[in-house]
C-alpha cells in the first residue's frame, strides 16, 4: 500500500480525519521535537511547542494552499512558535539560565549524534565535547540565526525554504545562515 503524501494527509486533516492526523504526527513528531529542542534548548519547552505546532496544524490545515512543500509550511509554524516562546520567556532565561548539557542522556546532544557505529570511542568523545560546546554557542545566536542554521544543517532546507519558514527573502535567509555559522565558529574557537 502506498503511503499518502503529506499534502494529501493535510487535505484529509482539514476534513477532520483523525487517522490522517495521527499518521502526520507519527511521521513528523521526532523531527519537530528535535528542531524545537535545538532552537529552544529545553526539553520541556520543546515538547510543549512541538505539540502546539501539531495543534496549529490540525486547526489550520485547510489554509495550506500547496504553493510550498508541506514541510516548509509546517516548519514555519513550528519555528514561529519557537521564536514566540523564546521572546515570551526571555526574562526567565536571565533569572534561571539553562543548565549546560551533560551526561549524554540529553536529547539535545542526541539530536547532533551520528547514528551509532559511525564513530569509534575517540570520535564519540570528540563529538560529545563539541556538542557540549555547541549548545551554549547556539543559545547566543538570535532566534532567526539559530533557526536558519538548524533548518539547513539538521533538516536540509534550502535558502529559499528557510526564507519561507522565517518569512524573509532568500538572500536574508542566506545571511542568517552565514552569520550564524560564522558566530558559532567564533564562539567555539574554530575561526
Amino acid at each position: 500500500m502506498v503511503e499518502p503524501s503529506d499534502e494529501e494527509l493535510c487535505r484529509r486533516i482539514a476534513e477532520r480525519d483523525a487517522d490522517a492526523f495521527e499518521l502526520m504526527v507519527d511521521r513528523h513528531q521526532g523531527r519537530a521535537y528535535r528542531l524545537a529542542s535545538s532552537i529552544l534548548g529545553n526539553e520541556a519547552d520543546a515538547r510543549d511547542v512541538s505539540q502546539d505546532a501539531f495543534i496549529r496544524l490540525y486547526e489550520s490545515a485547510g489554509r495550506f494552499d500547496g504553493r510550498s512543500r508541506f514541510s516548509t509550511w509546517f516548519y514555519r509554524i513550528l519555528v514561529n512558535l519557537c521564536i514566540d516562546h523564546h521572546r515570551r520567556n526571555r526574562w526567565w532565561r536571565r533569572l534561571a539560565p539553562l543548565a549546560s548539557p551533560g551526561g549524554g542522556d540529553d536529547p539535545d546532544e542526541r539530536a547532533f549524534d551520528p547514528p551509532s557505529g559511525e564513530a569509534g570511542p575517540e570520535g564519540e568523545a570528540m563529538l560529545k565535547q563539541s556538542v557540549s560546546r555547541l549548545r551554549p554557542a547556539l543559545e547566543k545566536l538570535s532566534p532567526q540565526q539559530r533557526a536558519a542554521v538548524l533548518l539547513q544543517t539538521q533538516e536540509g532546507f534550502t535558502s529559499r525554504e528557510i526564507g519561507e519558514v522565517l518569512k524573509c527573502s532568500e538572500a536574508t535567509a542566506r545571511v542568517h545562515v552565514h552569520r550564524g555559522i560564522a558566530q558559532l565558529r567564533k564562539l567555539m574557537g574554530n575561526d
